[in-house]
C-alpha cells in the first residue's frame, strides 16, 4: 500500500497549480524551443537543443512527481480540527526559555514548508518534539546549533 501524504487544502492546492502550469505553460514552452533549435540544423553541437531537452527532462520529472504526491495526498480539513493536543495542522505559539523569543508556527505537510512563512515541516524535528504536547508543557529540541528549550504558549487550530 502506498503511503499516504499529509497536507492542508492550500498545500494541496499548491501543487495542483504547480503541475497545470508545468503541463498548460512549461511543456508547450520547452517543446516549441525544441522544435525551433531543431530548424537550426546539427543537433550534436547545437547548445540550445540540449538545454530545451534538459530542460524537458525537469520538467517531466517534476510533473512525475507532482502527480505522485497529488495521487498520494491525505487533505487534513484544519477547520474541523480543535483540541489542547498539538497534531498536524495545529498553530503553536512558543516562547523560546533562553531568548524569551515568542515564533508562531503552523505545522503543515513537507511540501508546503516554508520557514520564512512559519510553516513547519510535520518531518522537522521541532514539529516531531511538539506533536502530542499541549499548552504549558516544555519541550527540547536539537538543533544544528545545539539544544534549544521551548515552552509551549498557545494551540490554535486556524
Amino acid at each position: 500500500m502506498e503511503k499516504r501524504i499529509p497536507m492542508t487544502l492550500r498545500g494541496f492546492e499548491q501543487l495542483q497549480n504547480e503541475a497545470q502550469h508545468l503541463k498548460n505553460v512549461e511543456r508547450p514552452a520547452v517543446i516549441k524551443a525544441i522544435a525551433d533549435a531543431r530548424e537550426h540544423g546539427d543537433l550534436s553541437e547545437n547548445a540550445e537543443y540540449h538545454a530545451a531537452k534538459e530542460r524537458q527532462g525537469f520538467i517531466e520529472g517534476r510533473l512525475a512527481e507532482l502527480e505522485d504526491k497529488i495521487s498520494r495526498a491525505e487533505i487534513i480539513d484544519i477547520s474541523q480540527m480543535a483540541g489542547d493536543d498539538i497534531k498536524f495542522g495545529a498553530t503553536v505559539t512558543l516562547e523560546d526559555e533562553d531568548t524569551s523569543e515568542i515564533t508562531r508556527y503552523q505545522i503543515v505537510g513537507s511540501d508546503e514548508a516554508d520557514i520564512r512563512q512559519h510553516l513547519l515541516s510535520i518531518t522537522s524535528p521541532l514539529a516531531r518534539a511538539l506533536i502530542g504536547k499541549k499548552k504549558g508543557d516544555s519541550i527540547e529540541v536539537t538543533t544544528p546549533n545545539g539544544s534549544k528549550a521551548y515552552s509551549i504558549h498557545q494551540v490554535q487550530y486556524l
